[in-house]
């Protein structure tokens, strides 16, 4: 959080220990796509979800009402200011004793400075804190999720309101928010005290303030409008970074380093004209406020002065008049400006209150049915038809029956988008069908409790995922309590024992972002370990062997073939080769089953089955 002082007229209403201010165009680097309302599609017109970051924070009294307490000593130390300036104008320099006065003055800067700190570090503590909690509220609430959220909500979005949006509500809590309620104690204790001092000037101050303000705020919306075209042009370059180092190798291998580089600087420079735009308006606004405010403050002065001339009030008084006006006009134009931050930190908060308030559409009812124990492996998908959210005109399953026998091995063919990955998604119930039921065990997946099932099964996708972490916590991802030995005879029986002891640093060594050490084949044997060292009553196996040389294969399939003994296992493939051996393969087309059988049984008919065997092996 950039926390610095504000010494230029800017900065009117600041108290000279204020460290919180934060300039507009440093609140807008480093944000990024951060506070795009479009995104969720309304823009916030209320501060109604900040009142979701006072719950957060009520969670540390202490810290709140020390903060609190700290807030009302610095704003009154700041309107005692003025008062003591009329002191020693009025009684030091009419033959009093001047320095008293000074000194009381210096005493009074001491205690501002020291509740300064203590608010400055009260209040940063509790933005720290309280985004510490959002976010990770937030993650517990998204890994609880079903990935037909992810494919509904883009990622990337989503990752940028768990860092960009918590930024803002940081910057808020710890900055914001405080210079706001200072500044309103500043406008509510300097009102009164002017009316005190000079009743007449102050109608007059009054009457002012809204001549200065209201062109100030008029021509801020436009500055914060350009603001948040200017966030979104940075958005767009944060993206395309993102895009084209994330497939450097598709880039570089096709050439396409030039014209890359060309659209990022096209990218920029639409940044730069957006920037051009806020910036000169963002100059206009500067003057005009200074302009106004400055013009306001001369006036009350020369108003004053005839006052003084005429004998109606002291020398001291118009000395405290001034300061205290120009305080109070800082606070309100302090006031308008981070109303504007105020409305976008509510957005921030009402977007990340939306994803707190999402709750997963595949979740345990109220009262689960148990699967029976010991579990059998069984399966059985009954008149399952079922579509994808992201889309919905078309049919994965149609009208699909299929019984799988505990212990049975069943292999899965046919075409690209027949619908065999989708049997693996309604399985591990990442989705219910729209119509029809999927049983394990003989229990409907909706009746149970997710995370039940997923118990019992181990999942080898296509493409291995794997975390930034040792190879140890990769293997055991899925048996997280197992040992060194069972971590070693799962690598073993996926051959790939011999690699990951050749790592730098063997078990410990970490693999890099999704396995980026390793090699594809490696990545697959870890996957295929890692399958095997959950040791789940259904085994899935999606073109396991999809990324193995033919040795790696071969050692990988026996492996499989003996773990595969007394356990349910389904089998997706496209290469035929290994799903020979299977105790019945189901062909699919167009989300039906259109052939069923060993393999000598469908090679011998001519049916898609026989096509496809003969498109491979001949």
């Amino acid at each position: 959080m950039t926390e610095h002082a504000r010494a230029d007229n800017e900065g009117s209403g600041a108290d000279p220990g204020d460290l919180e201010r934060v300039s507009d165009s440093e609140t807008e680097t480093g944000r990024k796509d951060a506070g795009k309302e479009e995104a969720s599609g309304s823009k916030t017109r209320s501060i109604g979800p900040l009142f979701m970051l006072l719950g957060a924070a009520r969670k540390y009294p202490g810290r709140l009402v020390g903060a609190g307490c700290a807030l009302v000593t610095t704003a009154a130390a700041t309107l005692a200011i003025p008062n003591f300036f009329k002191l020693v104008i009025d009684r030091g320099f009419d033959g009093g004793d001047i320095n008293r006065w000074f000194e009381y003055l210096l005493l009074l800067v001491v205690v501002l400075a020291i509740g300064t700190a203590f608010r400055f570090y009260l209040v940063s503590w509790l933005a720290e804190r309280v985004v510490a909690d959002l976010r990770v509220k937030v993650y517990d609430n998204l890994v609880t999720l079903p990935p037909s959220f992810f494919e509904e909500n883009n990622p990337r979005e989503i990752s940028s309101r768990m860092t960009a949006d918590t930024a803002i509500i940081e910057q808020v809590v710890g900055s914001t928010i405080s210079v706001a309620l200072r500044n309103l104690l500043t406008v509510i204790g300097g009102t009164i005290y002017l009316f005190i001092l000079a009743p007449m000037l102050t109608v007059w101050l009054l009457v002012a303030i809204p001549i200065v303000i209201i062109p100030i705020v008029l021509m801020g919306r436009r500055v914060r409008n350009l603001s948040r075209s200017s966030q979104d042009r940075i958005a767009d370059i944060g993206a395309m970074v993102s895009e084209v180092l994330g497939g450097i190798r598709i880039v570089q291998v096709f050439n396409q380093q030039g014209r890359e580089a060309g659209r990022f600087g096209e990218a920029v420079e639409r940044s730069f004209a957006t920037a051009k735009s806020r910036i000169w308006f963002r100059a206009i606004l500067t003057a005009l406020a200074m302009a106004l405010v400055l013009g306001a403050l001369v006036g009350l002065m020369w108003r004053g002065a005839l006052d003084v001339e005429a004998g109606h009030i002291t020398g001291g008084t118009i000395a405290a008049f001034v300061i205290t006006a120009g305080l109070v006009g800082g606070a309100f134009g302090a006031l308008a400006e981070v109303y504007g931050n105020l409305l976008r930190a509510s957005g921030a908060a009402q977007r990340l209150g939306e994803l707190l308030a999402t709750t997963p559409a595949i979740a345990a009812p109220a009262r689960p049915q148990e699967l029976p124990t010991p579990a059998r492996g069984s399966i059985a998908f009954q008149n399952v038809t079922f579509r994808y959210p992201t889309r919905p005109e078309d049919k994965a399953l149609n009208d699909f029956s299929l019984v799988i026998e505990p212990g049975e091995t069943v292999a899965i063919v046919g075409p690209s988008g027949a619908g065999k990955s989708t049997l693996f998604q309604l399985i591990a119930r990442f989705y219910d069908p729209q119509v029809g039921s999927v049983r394990v065990d003989g229990i409907d997946l909706t009746r149970a409790d997710p995370i039940a099932v997923r118990d019992r099964l181990a999942l080898v996708p296509q493409e291995s995922t794997l975390f930034n972490a040792s190879a140890r916590d990769n293997l055991r991802y899925g048996a997280w309590e197992a040992d060194d030995d069972a971590i070693w005879k799962a690598a073993r029986a996926a051959n790939a024992e011999q690699f990951l002891k050749a790592l730098p640093n063997g078990l410990d060594t970490v693999i890099g972002d999704a396995g980026a050490r390793l090699s594809g084949g490696q990545r697959q044997r870890v996957a295929i370990a890692r399958a095997l060292l959950r040791d789940a009553p259904i085994l899935l196996l999606d073109e396991a062997t999809s990324a193995l040389d033919a040795q790696s294969e071969q050692l990988v399939q026996s492996a499989l073939e003996t773990l595969m003994k007394g356990r349910t296992t389904i089998v997706i493939a496209h290469r035929l080769a290994t799903v020979r051996a299977a105790d019945r393969i189901v062909v699919m087309e167009d989300g039906r089953i259109v052939e069923q059988g060993t393999h000598a049984e469908l090679s011998a008919n001519s049916g898609l089955y026989a096509s496809l065997a003969a498109l491979q092996f001949e």
